[in-house]
This record gives C-alpha cells, sequence and structure tokens, in this order.
C-alpha cells in the first residue's frame, strides 16, 4: 500500500476530502499538522505534529518519519515543509526554493522580470518606513499588498497619497496582529507596491510534471474586482472567454512556471487580462483553496482530491478532463463592517434554487468575522452545477439573494465608524 504524507493546517478545508479520496485509491495517507505538540495525539488520527514557524525542525521530524511514496501539501506554508523533506527523501515535489518564491510575492515578481515576462512596476518597503515616503515612488493607481498573505488578504488599492497613507497604515496594523506576528515570517516585515493592472481576472488550476504544465481548469471571476479591496466572490469553469484568450491565460501561466521553476505537483495561478496581454499576478504551489475544490469533477466523478494523490503515486493523470457540465462556487461574502455571527435564514430556500448543489455555512454562532482587507475567512460556500456557466452565475446569485444573515456589530476596522451593540440582517 503505497505511503502518502499530506501536510496540512489544522483548519484546513481539505484534509477530510483527501482522507476520503486516500480511502477510495487504498492508499495510507499520513497527515502532518500545526497541532498540540504537547499532548499525544488528542485528535486520535496518528497526526504528525510540526511547527510552520520552524521549516527547517519540521523537514526533520518528517524525513524521521518517512519513508513515504509520495508528498502532497495543502496551503502555502505547508507547502514549503512538504518541499523541504521532499527534497531530502528524494520524492518528487516543487523544489523548496520554487515554493518559497510562490510564498513571496516580491521574489515572485523578481524571477517574472528576470524570465521577461510583463510585471508591473514595483517595489518593496518595510513595515516601519514612512508611508508618505513611499507614497512619493508610487506609481499611481497602485496596489499595496502583503508579501506573504493569500487570498488578497491586506492586499489594498490606493489612487492617491491620502489613500497610499490610509492602506499602508491599515497593512503595517494587519501584519502586527497576533495571528500574523505568530508566523514568524521575514516576508512580513515589508509592504510590497505595484502599479495597478486593470483589467478582467481569471484563476486557472492544474498539475505539473517534470516542469510541463497540465491544465485542469480555467476560471472566469465574473464580479469585477477592482478595489479598494479585492474580495472573491464567484468562480466559473468552464471559462466564457475567447480561445484566443484562454490560450494567452494558459501560455501565462506556463511562462510563469518555468520562471519560477516549479516542476512537480498542483499549482493554483491568478492571473488577468489587459487588453490581450494576460498579466500573471501570483502562482501557489499547492491546489485551490478551502472547499472551492468540490466545483471540480473529472471523468466518471472524480473529485481534485483523488486526481491530486493518483498524480503523487506516479499514476498518469493526463487523458483526464473537466466533466461535461458547468459548475461554480460563490465564497459568500462578509457585509461590510463584519461583527459576530449569530445565523443565517433562507437556507431551505437557497438550496430549492435550480442548479443548486449545495450551500454549506462554515461560520459558527457566536464566531467573530471580519471581511477583508483584514480578515481570513468567508460565511459559506454555494455550489452550482448546470448545463451552462450562464445558468451557474444566475443560480449562484439568486440562492445568494435567499440568504440573510444576522450579524452583531463586535468590532469596528480602522476605517468604519458603526455604532457599536447594533444588528443588522442582510440579504447578500
Amino acid at each position: 500500500m503505497p505511503r502518502v504524507l499530506l501536510v496540512a493546517a489544522t483548519t484546513g478545508y481539505q484534509t477530510r476530502a483527501f482522507d476520503e479520496a486516500a480511502r477510495h485509491l487504498g492508499l495510507d495517507l499520513v497527515l502532518a499538522t500545526d497541532r498540540c505538540h504537547v499532548l499525544e495525539d488528542p485528535w486520535g488520527d496518528r497526526a504528525i505534529p510540526v511547527r510552520f514557524d520552524d521549516p527547517h525542525a519540521s523537514r526533520d521530524v518528517l524525513v524521521a518519519a518517512g519513508p513515504f511514496d509520495a508528498i502532497v501539501a495543502v496551503a502555502d506554508r505547508p507547502a514549503l515543509i512538504a518541499a523541504m523533506a521532499a527534497e531530502v527523501l528524494g520524492v518528487p515535489y516543487h523544489s523548496p526554493a520554487a515554493v518559497a518564491a510562490c510564498h513571496d510575492k516580491y521574489l515572485a515578481r523578481q524571477r517574472f522580470e528576470a524570465a521577461g515576462l510583463p510585471v508591473p512596476k514595483f517595489f518593496r518597503v518595510p513595515v516601519t518606513a514612512n508611508p508618505l515616503e513611499a507614497a512619493a515612488r508610487a506609481p499611481f493607481p497602485c496596489v499595496l499588498k502583503p508579501l506573504g498573505l493569500s487570498a488578497s488578504r491586506g492586499v489594498i488599492r490606493a489612487n492617491n497619497v491620502a489613500e497610499f497613507e490610509t492602506a499602508f497604515i491599515r497593512i503595517r496594523a494587519l501584519l502586527g496582529s497576533a495571528d500574523i506576528a505568530v508566523m514568524r515570517e521575514e516576508q512580513n516585515r515589508y509592504i510590497q507596491v505595484e502599479s495597478y493592472i486593470d483589467g478582467r481576472e481569471f484563476a486557472l488550476e492544474g498539475l505539473v510534471t517534470a516542469g510541463e504544465l497540465q491544465v485542469l481548469a480555467i476560471f472566469d471571476k465574473p464580479d469585477p474586482l477592482d478595489g479598494p479591496f479585492f474580495e472573491e466572490t464567484i468562480y466559473v469553469t468552464p471559462s466564457r472567454e475567447s480561445l484566443e484568450t484562454q490560450r494567452a491565460l494558459v501560455a501565462a501561466a506556463r511562462s510563469a512556471i518555468r520562471a519560477l521553476g516549479l516542476t512537480h505537483g498542483p499549482i493554483h495561478a491568478e492571473l488577468r487580462m489587459q487588453g490581450r496581454a494576460a498579466w500573471m499576478l501570483e502562482v501557489a504551489a499547492r491546489p485551490i483553496g478551502g472547499l472551492c475544490a468540490r466545483t471540480l469533477r473529472f471523468d466518471d466523478g472524480v473529485p481534485l482530491e483523488e486526481l491530486i494523490l493518483r498524480h503523487a503515486v506516479g499514476e498518469d493523470v493526463s487523458r483526464m478532463r473537466l466533466s461535461d457540465s458547468a459548475s461554480g462556487v460563490m465564497m459568500i461574502p462578509i457585509p461590510k463592517g463584519g461583527g459576530v455571527y449569530q445565523g443565517v435564514e433562507g437556507l431551505e430556500q437557497a438550496s430549492a434554487i435550480p442548479d443548486v448543489e449545495d450551500v454549506i455555512i462554515t461560520a459558527k454562532e457566536g464566531q467573530k468575522i471580519q471581511p477583508l482587507p483584514e480578515g481570513a475567512s468567508y460565511l459559506g460556500f454555494i455550489f452550482t452545477r448546470a448545463g451552462s456557466p450562464a445558468r451557474v452565475e444566475h443560480a449562484l446569485r439568486e440562492a445568494h439573494a435567499c440568504l440573510k444573515f444576522d450579524i452583531a456589530i463586535g468590532f469596528t476596522p480602522p476605517d468604519l465608524h458603526r455604532r457599536r451593540g447594533a444588528r443588522f440582517s442582510r440579504a447578500r
């Protein structure tokens, strides 16, 4: 029975899906995660405890737990530890240097530029820098972003010096917060400034084998992402764009993968189309995050997690194709202001909308929720599947309109001044 190591965060949504896929394939899946290092296997699942803030020590722990026939990682920080362990164990995987570049927006931009890819004007400054001095170098409109965070967390557009200063101070506060500081990552000591890239945004899911990209899906993002924040909401596949546009996106992804040095494993890329030119925003050395992988079903209903495991153990999956139906997901956004989640109405109505497969609310009663740019979660997910991308998108929006969330205002982000203690229900 092949032995497969899965490196994943405790809070990851996908761990159970990988476990189910491994059982179906007859694989011995060993989980390594950032859990309690004092208690002996408190979850009873034989998980190997590692520390994402100490990748070298974690690598040694995983090497000692080997051998493994394959290694898979979920999320950015686990991917680096997985790459380091794979390098020592001789297991096919992306190199540590390539994964590190994916997890550092400044390094990634440098590699793209060196390879001749189109890149915006960019520079980084320490979080301790004077915002006004940094603004003097900024190409307006511009985007300020942390180097090591994902899912648009901390990404803010600025059109002038005043907005730049506000955004800089806000990102500095985010990077100094407890949940970021505990990561102890060098890149979180900097803020990157880039000229704003106008255009439609897309995501691309793929598998890399010996440096060659196999495209699994291209996702349209029909909601405009113009700022000041960049909260993703809807993903729809297959893309409704022209073949010319899709070829440009794939070509840009292939060039970026070569520039980063990615060689073996899943990738998730974010791109923008400006006219006929595809601009690479970033590439992650991991699969699509959270529950969004549920949108992808391949031949005979094979889920993405099973496809990744098959690829990891050496099976040729190059002939696998997406199912014929269109599919999509809405990452349910947190209403402006955030607060304390109290509950939701309209779940039955939303679930009854034609073409809706599932509505999953991941927020828990009493949980503090915060929207972007500080937040790092969604209220839940809506999944649809239909005969066309247009029907998929329509069903997502119709189901979302049925939901009314009850949120008690529990805190005020820096630029909001709502009355504390107020409660509202809002259809989103």
